[in-house]
């Protein structure tokens, strides 16, 4: 499939998401090569739960999908071809991309919070295509280079890597900063990897799940907690966790963003410390905050990231994270395995990363 586009020329072929459970290859026009942009072959397109969600109910929080669009965001290839003006990259080159494109006018992209700026035309976020395609075209300064000892899979993972770091940054995580992480599904699982990277001592890790648990000990938590979804646990989990890290807990991540996990986080967290708020399972929650205020913790949110991907790709260059083992399933481009990838994804299990090998 994908042959047939004019002089003989490959057809560009993406997977569309159509409607509810609905995902399709079909061709994707791509836009002309501008100066500063490149035309990149993809070639490993990893599954985020956003992407599934969006397949599941044709929305997100306030994104709605109201006509057919290309998922996937998480994602690495091969330069192709570079526009006019870019200086960095030559054809052939492997690298990495920063699906989310700013605006650089606003006040918000001057501060160099450009992961807020509301014109963010992010791939795979209606009404933005994203990167389930055998090509598309991006700008140049979104493709990083990626070093000889990684893989093309390892860069589709600074996506979700850098959620983990851009947390980590946001909490000032550091070499005397105790940290608990509430939820070992992908997004848990990088942040703790992260945390380690910037030198946190000692981990503990909470989820419901006793498989993911055993997935967070074997990347190097030093303590794994099975906790219920019951809210009358708040109170002996707390103690659980003050127990399991045996030392004040500095900064809590919340991964799952439930009102009983930011309650477990608020409570479990040290006077003067800080809370993290990662996932968005709940838009609203009831949690006691005014205990938590009186003793000074500070609660962070945190949207995507911003300026992550050098340092993750360092990371993953010298070693101190491995992204590897969370890659589990693997899945070529067609239209049974588009679809058997998104049914996998979504159900969960010993899955964790779903990676596209295009």
């Amino acid at each position: 499939m994908g042959k047939g586009g004019k002089d003989g020329e490959e057809e560009n072929m993406a997977a569309w998401l159509i409607g509810v459970n609905n995902l399709k290859i079909q061709p994707f026009k791509l836009p002309p090569l501008g100066p500063h942009d490149a035309r990149i072959r993809m070639k490993a397109v990893g599954i985020c739960g956003s992407d599934v969600h969006f397949l599941k109910e044709m929305k997100l929080a306030d994104f709605v999908v109201k006509e057919p669009m290309v998922i996937g965001h998480e994602c690495a290839g091969i330069v192709e071809q570079v526009g006019t003006e870019v200086k960095h990259l030559v054809a052939g080159d492997r690298v990495a991309l920063e699906p989310g494109i700013s605006c650089s006018r606003c006040g918000l992209c001057k501060e160099g919070r450009y992961n807020l700026c509301p014109d963010m035309k992010f791939f795979a976020t209606p009404p933005i295509h994203g990167s389930l395609a055998n090509q598309i075209v991006h700008p140049a300064d979104l493709c990083f280079k990626l070093p000889e000892n990684l893989s093309l899979e390892e860069g589709a993972m600074c996506e979700p890597l850098s959620v983990g770091v851009h947390a980590c940054r946001r909490a000032n995580v550091g070499p005397e900063k105790n940290v608990l992480v509430m939820g070992a599904g992908p997004i848990g699982l990088v942040t703790m990897l992260a945390a380690r990277a910037f030198g946190s001592p000692r981990i503990v890790i909470v989820d419901v799940d006793d498989h993911r648990l055993l997935v967070a000990k074997e990347l190097g938590a030093d303590e794994t907690i099975k906790v219920s979804t019951d809210v009358k646990d708040v109170a002996s989990e707390v103690q659980k966790i003050r127990k399991a890290m045996g030392a004040e807990v500095d900064v809590s991540f919340d991964c799952a963003g439930f009102s009983k996990t930011m309650s477990t986080a608020l409570g479990a967290t040290s006077s003067g410390g800080k809370v993290c708020l990662v996932g968005l399972g709940h838009t609203e929650m009831n949690v006691p905050l005014a205990p938590a205020a009186v003793r000074e913790v500070d609660v962070v949110g945190i949207f995507r990231y911003k300026n992550t991907w050098p340092l993750c790709i360092e990371f993953l260059r010298s070693g101190k994270i491995d992204v590897k083992p969370l890659i589990t399933h693997r899945f070529g481009f067609s239209q049974k395995e588009v679809e058997e990838a998104f049914e996998t994804s979504a159900r969960g299990g010993n899955a964790i990363k779903v990676m596209f090998n295009l």
